[in-house]
């Protein structure tokens, strides 16, 4: 079975250090808490907000050893008021579990996207 598995994070700085270790944080963190092989990770999606440009998402992850895996960045639609310095992620996995037992991360300032499903740092 197919599962999506969403997630987010804020970034401190436009930097492609810090933009590189919140996305491995991220994926890290999804990894972990829904114990998921990698080799049974599809793709990820990546998307930013217009703010961080110094590099991709995707790069931090490949510097993980994540090079087998498609990984995709888009650039997040510009919405007023919206959550500024932010990667978001949608990790698409073969997996047994159920829609409920899926465990979606939202870490950092991120945590208001989603309070409802967000368990925090």
């Amino acid at each position: 079975m197919v599962r999506g598995i969403r997630g987010a994070i804020t970034v401190e700085s436009n930097t492609s250090e810090a933009i590189c270790e919140a996305s491995r944080r991220l994926l890290t963190t999804i990894v972990e808490r829904n114990r998921i092989e990698l080799e049974h990770i599809i793709s990820v999606f990546f998307s930013s907000t217009k703010d961080l440009d110094a590099q991709t998402p995707a790069y931090g992850v490949r510097q993980m050893g994540w090079t087998a895996i498609p990984l995709f960045c888009t650039q997040e639609m510009e919405v007023p008021g919206s959550l500024p310095g932010c990667v978001r992620v949608l990790v698409h996995v073969n997996m047994e579990k159920s829609q409920d037992e899926i465990r979606h991360v939202y870490l950092d300032g991120a945590v208001v996207l989603r309070p409802d499903i967000a368990e925090g740092g």
